[in-house]
């Protein structure tokens, strides 16, 4: 009779072992009502009494919805932003963000004016990770604007009998576009712009979307997803997800205490400064139980598992009455140890295929990745390096995913970029293959990739300086950005495009030369960066016939009209750049008069033809840099920014050129520093050496008067 009891143990034990550990906690505080019609309200969430929030920010207004439904919703009092979900272990909450439409017929008399989301001061802002900034029409421009500046922005095209038509090839500019959103936004609204004189053609809609809601892959879009997007015009909100933190200013003269299992946070900071506190539970069992934000409501570890350990040890009490049921036992365990074991090798295998594992080996056997300069790092090293992915390791986050700062178990400091769409690695691996044929000092250092994980990673050599438009645009008094060092970063980056263009084994394009995929490093030496979107090409080939894609301001307007890509294509970006080093500005700005965004490139051409040009040469530099130096690096901009490709020079003239404008700079400067010597050691000799013992005259005097 003992043994069917001990079996019964056995899979109890197997199949449910959190059976004994489930609690039913609360989610509110104490005496406060926490449903809203269908909704749970946790804290730090509210309704009706203020000590059932921690502040007025996280007060919930319980009330019909815009579409007058019988079920009344949460909405956020303060902001007045419809809540449909909330999460309170990872600090986000789901909210109902406004759409803007242009020329669609059932949104004429809505005013976009009047659907600003403005979050400053708040404890919220948009979830960079978590939303993506979308557009859908044809031939349009849609911008994202915060505090009246444009911040982002895409650009959708249709074909020549302009349906509006979206198709399963994803969202990549062709009838939708997107776009990721900056860090720290706070304040959002869009405006839509035709490509042409007249506006957009036909119905064009722009918004801020979760990524948990529509998931927009760069390679393919279900049916339901692209219904989805069709349905966005007769509607006025979709999900979008915020952010948010406890702010430390919050807790100043308030009788609400955060509990011990809080951590500091900087979620609406611009500085990476601490500016709140975050909470979680711990992870138990596979998942999160409890409230963190409320004192005690976190299951306690320890009692967890003894709680648990008490069914085991009716299991153990059980089984040492039957040696079979023992035996039983340790055959199960070993059983389970073999198919774990074998699970997660065939996990492995599996993302190490969809991760483009075959095709990469296909192109290391046949020479075009050279595997003696690459390494194939483990999961489990990269873990250790980048402490398990912590997000206070986070260099940067953008379009393609994420990168890590590591430090590797020889010490080795390294960059980790962490793909974001899992299964599209078409750009992954188009990195690694480039980057690992590239051997330029001006060109950032690829060092290994992982592919056992669900999402791919690369590794390179870290830059530690960040990258050139903030040292730009951010002013930075420390480092000034002298014409010195403007002119040595302009030459670098060019002979790196010229070596890619002409000196490479096969012809690159980088396709995405900006002034943010420029690093510096610790000599402040440029470094080109970001091959996501780079293509090797055959030495016989003239151009790239591409879908259009590119960022704002740098774009070539012949690639853009033409869907033609080539090596001048390159030339004109990086003309663009050479006019942020010239003027300071970005490349895309607001012009102080009507607000309207204006492209850096057309404003210095139209200062060069006006011979204009010192009106907007940024001052920091015309006190460094001689105006015949100046002068010719502006006109290399302007011929790298002709409207013709063909009029365009090669990045091996515009190398040559630099080279030879950085030579006189140097050439000048020595000449400076010999003469300055030349004056302070007269200056040093003549108190000494200067006078006559005999009539106290001075040297010199006598010298010239002798010559005479």
């Amino acid at each position: 009779m003992i043994l069917p009891f001990t079996i019964f143990h056995i899979i109890v034990l197997i199949i449910s072992p959190r059976l004994a550990s489930a609690q039913d906690v609360s989610i509110a505080q104490y005496g406060c009502n926490s449903t809203c019609g269908t909704f749970s309200v946790p804290f730090p969430f509210g309704m009706d009494e203020p000590h059932c929030y921690a502040h007025k920010w996280f007060e919930i207004e319980c009330k019909l919805g815009r579409n007058s439904s019988d079920i009344p919703k949460p909405y956020l009092k303060s902001l007045n932003l419809e809540v449909t979900d909330f999460n309170t272990d990872s600090s986000i909450v789901e909210i109902m963000s406004p759409i803007y439409h242009s020329n669609c017929q059932n949104n004429k008399n809505s005013s976009n004016s009047n659907k600003i989301v403005t979050l400053r001061d708040s404890p919220f802002i948009f979830s960079q990770a978590d939303n993506t900034f979308l557009a859908v029409g044809c031939n349009n421009l849609a911008f994202l604007q915060s505090n009246g500046t444009t911040v982002g922005g895409c650009v959708s095209i249709c074909d020549d009998d302009n349906n509006f038509n979206i198709g399963s090839d994803g969202c990549n500019g062709r009838y939708c576009c997107k776009t990721s959103l900056p860090s720290h936004l706070s304040e959002f609204n869009a405006t839509i712009r035709g490509l042409s004189e007249q506006s957009s053609d036909g119905c064009v809609y722009a918004l801020i979307a979760s990524d948990y809601w529509i998931t927009l892959d760069n390679s393919y879009m279900s049916n339901y997803e692209i219904e989805i997007l069709n349905e966005l015009k007769n509607k006025e909100y979709a999900p979008a997800m915020l952010e948010w933190e406890i702010l430390n200013d919050m807790l100043i003269n308030s009788t609400f205490q955060l509990p011990p299992n809080c951590y500091d946070s900087n979620v609406t900071s611009l500085s990476n400064g601490n500016t709140g506190r975050q909470c979680r539970c711990s992870y138990l069992d596979g998942q999160y139980y409890g409230n963190p934000y409320l004192a005690g409501h976190c299951p306690d570890r320890e009692y967890h598992f003894n709680k648990n350990n008490r069914w085991k040890k009716w299991v153990i009490v059980g089984i040492s009455s039957s040696l079979g049921s023992i035996g039983f036992l340790i055959g199960l365990l070993f059983l389970y140890k073999f198919l774990k074991r074998r699970m997660i090798k065939k996990r492995k295998e599996n993302f190490f295929k969809r991760n483009g594992g075959l095709l990469l080996q296909k192109r290391m056997s046949s020479g075009e990745v050279n595997i003696d300069r690459t390494t194939l790092f483990t999961l489990k090293d990269l873990k250790k390096a980048t402490d398990n992915f912590n997000k206070d390791r986070v260099l940067g986050k953008g379009g393609q995913g994420t990168v890590y700062k590591g430090m590797l178990v020889d010490g080795k400091i390294v960059a980790v970029k962490k793909f974001k769409v899992e299964g599209n690695v078409e750009e992954f691996i188009n990195e690694f293959v480039i980057l690992s044929q590239i051997n330029n000092r001006n060109v950032v250092k690829l060092l290994g990739c992982c592919l056992e994980t669900e999402i791919p990673l690369l590794v390179y050599e870290f830059i530690p300086n960040g990258n050139l438009f903030e040292y730009l645009h951010d002013q930075n008094e420390d480092i000034p950005m002298t014409w010195d060092m403007r002119l040595r970063i302009a030459t670098e980056v060019a002979g790196a495009l010229f070596y890619l263009h002409s000196v490479a084994s096969q012809p690159i394009y980088h396709r995405d030369v900006k002034s943010t995929n420029i690093l510096l490093d610790e000599k402040y030496r440029a470094k080109l960066a970001d091959f996501g979107a780079s293509r090797i090409i055959s030495i016989e080939a003239t151009h790239l016939t591409t879908m259009v894609q590119g960022t704002f301001g740098y774009l070539d307007p012949e690639y853009f009209h033409t869907s033609q890509f080539t090596e001048k294509s390159d030339v004109y970006s990086f003309g663009v750049v050479l006019g942020e080093l010239l003027t300071g500005k970005k490349p895309i700005s607001s012009t102080s008069r009507s607000g309207e965004s204006q492209s850096l490139a057309s404003y210095f051409v139209q200062c060069m033809e006006e011979n204009m040009l010192f009106d907007v040469i940024d001052k920091r530099i015309t006190k460094g840099g001689e105006i015949e130096h100046i002068t010719a690096v502006a006109n290399l901009a302007f011929r790298c920014l002709e409207m013709n490709g063909r009029k365009r020079p090669t990045m091996k003239e515009v190398t040559l050129e630099l080279e030879g404008i950085m030579g006189l700079n140097k050439k000048l400067n020595a000449q400076q520093n010999h003469e300055e010597i030349e004056l302070s050691g007269i200056e040093e000799y003549q108190p000494w050496d200067g006078y006559s013992a005999s009539n106290s005259l001075p040297i010199v005097s006598s010298q010239t008067q002798s010559t005479d």
